[in-house]
């Protein structure tokens, strides 16, 4: 998988460039989804759907060194390594901005279909979705910000510890630095529960991935109650949240997210639905906020950092299809584009073309039929975390998203009449032919949505 002097000896300064950004809501898989794109274009034997790959078009893929000098570099050979070694296992997720570009070698289909070779190099940058959704946060003052929060905490894990912190808070003129620390430190800790709990809407991003603003004043506030926020502790609090922003997160808007030209939002549905109604409403609206961002001609700050580009492509994938037999695949996808519809409506509306799919990057599981007494049951079969096999039947979705999207918008606590269950597979091991890739589900669809039209 390095680079070929032959291949090198081919590349122009003016061969083009498209940059495709990766980002997630929690736990979505943002880090096996981009090393198996790799392997994958590398090795294309299960790419039969990316049209160029099955037509012969695509002659070689081969990975570049790194084109910015300032971003770490996608670990991919450290990842794959994890995925299918002797011992595979899931890598480490995203902590930071990476990047790793790949260059195509294409026969034909140039412009006005002159056959002869080509080069297009790929881009692909590895961000954290948490990160993504602090763009909310831009257009909200303090207040408003602080408003929204605590309105959506109760229920949440922690939720109880931080408003009660909050209640023993003097409501003198005293500020105290320990005292700002203390506050930042629990609604941290919320932060970090509600997202391993699966919840996706969870801000300010940086707060569960500080990196190296970890104890700094930007990262040191919380969002407080009205009669909190007209103390010196509230002034510094709005301080320090608009500092937040301006040094934070519209360095990275600037330097990274007003790049791209194809999106991949990761989502993890099937997590959602086992958290409950509620977090299923919270992905929605989520998702809602991360298309907004990318809405041509947004008015504002972004629509001025943005100009005139715009991103033209974004997929939302519903991850982790192989916890499911195939049969409810298409309701997976159908309740992914429900979740979807009303913004989505608007990105197409401005030219922006989405796709919704349900897919597995890496498939870790085999398909299997549980015998009931009532009939047979579609299961997925596979390696559980701790080693030991097992067949698992999830719970049936329904056919109609509506069953489960109208209880989520009007606030239920618990599903009526459904339970759906999840479980943590580990990568199974693999045996590939020569020129195949790891198996996966309908990654060569993602991939020919993303970059077909280029290729």
């Amino acid at each position: 998988m390095g680079i070929g002097s032959d291949m090198m000896e081919g590349l122009g300064l003016g061969d083009p460039v498209v940059r495709i950004g990766v980002t997630g809501l929690s736990r979505a898989g943002k880090t096996v989804f981009i090393t198996a794109l790799v392997a994958n274009l590398l090795e294309r034997g299960r790419m039969q759907s990316l049209r160029a790959a099955a037509d012969g078009r695509l002659k070689a893929v081969w990975l570049q060194p790194q084109p910015d000098d300032t971003i770490p570099r996608f670990d991919f050979e450290r990842h794959l390594a994890a995925l299918t070694g002797p011992d595979p296992h899931w890598p480490d997720g995203t902590r930071h901005v990476s990047q790793l570009r790949l260059s195509l070698r294409l026969e034909g289909g140039g412009f006005l279909g002159l056959r002869g070779t080509r080069n297009l190099h790929l881009d692909i940058v590895d961000y954290p979705g948490e990160w993504l959704l602090d763009l909310r946060l831009m257009e909200r003052d303090f207040a408003q910000w602080s408003a929204e929060v605590l309105d959506r905490m109760p229920g949440r894990p922690g939720a109880d510890r931080f408003q009660a912190a909050l209640a023993a808070q003097s409501r003198d003129d005293s500020f105290t630095e320990p005292q700002a620390q203390g506050l930042a430190d629990i609604y941290t800790a919320h932060l970090n529960a509600a997202r391993d709990a699966g919840w996706s809407d969870c801000t300010p991003g940086r707060f569960l991935i500080p990196g190296e603003l970890a104890g700094s004043p930007a990262l040191t506030f919380a969002p407080l109650p009205p009669d909190l926020q007209t103390t010196r502790l509230g002034r510094e609090f709005r301080r320090r949240f608009d500092a937040y922003k301006s040094r934070v997160v519209r360095p990275f808007f600037r330097d990274h997210f007003a790049r791209i030209d194809r999106q991949v939002v990761l989502v993890d549905v099937l997590g959602a639905i086992h958290q409950g109604p509620r977090a299923v409403e919270d992905m929605r609206r989520a998702m809602a906020d991360i298309l907004s961002a990318f809405r041509p001609g947004r008015a504002g700050w972004l629509g001025q950092l943005l100009g005139t580009r715009r991103v033209e492509r974004i997929l939302f994938a519903a991850t982790k299809a192989d916890h499911l037999h195939h049969v409810q695949h298409n309701r997976l996808t159908a309740i992914l584009a429900a979740m979807l519809r009303e913004a989505r409506d608007r990105a197409d509306f401005q030219g922006a073309r989405t796709e919704a799919m349900a897919i597995a990057a890496l498939r870790a599981t085999t398909e299997d039929m549980i015998a009931q007494e009532d009939g047979d049951l579609p299961a997925v079969r596979g390696r559980l975390l701790d080693g030991r096999h097992a067949a698992f039947f999830p719970g049936e979705l329904p056919a109609d998203p509506a069953v489960l999207l109208h209880p989520a918008r009007q606030g239920a606590q618990a599903w009526l009449d459904a339970d759906y269950a999840i479980m943590n597979f580990a990568p199974a091991p693999l045996t590939t032919r020569p020129g195949d890739g790891p198996p996966h589900i309908r990654l060569d669809r993602a991939a020919e949505f993303l970059i077909g039209d280029r290729l």
